[in-house]
């Protein structure tokens, strides 16, 4: 069974940080893109970055450039990510989703393009 899990989501102060992992299990992710999206009550459902089969490219949202940053270690079978700096905007669940890398990096952008998601995992930020 192909599952994606994420983990290392919880409560930081604004300006913290917090690692997210996605693990996956049930089949390898050398030849899938990554995505993180993020949804808050109310709110749709948003891209935060994306990240292609081999980490060479990545697509990130303007809301979270510069203070978020994706890495795969395929090996491992994992992807992360990194943020730094989380403002009161960015709490929300957070989910990693994976779709089989066939298009360019900037397809994955939506969340529809994705096959696999996972169940996602809590980032709250409040002083």
């Amino acid at each position: 069974q192909l599952q994606l899990v994420e983990s290392g989501g919880g409560l930081v102060q604004p300006g913290g940080s917090l690692r997210l992992s996605c693990a996956a299990s049930g089949f390898t992710l050398d030849y899938y893109a990554i995505g993180w999206f993020r949804q808050a009550p109310g709110k749709e459902r948003e891209g935060v970055v994306s990240i292609n089969w081999s980490g060479a490219s990545t697509y990130y949202a303007d809301s979270v450039r510069g203070r978020f940053t994706i890495s795969r270690d395929n090996a491992k079978n994992t992807v992360h990510l990194q943020m730094d700096s989380l403002k009161a905007e960015d709490p929300a669940v957070y989910y990693c989703a994976g779709a089989r890398a066939v298009y360019p990096t900037s397809y994955y952008r939506s969340p529809a393009n994705f096959d696999y998601w996972g169940q996602g995992t809590q980032v709250t930020v409040s002083s």
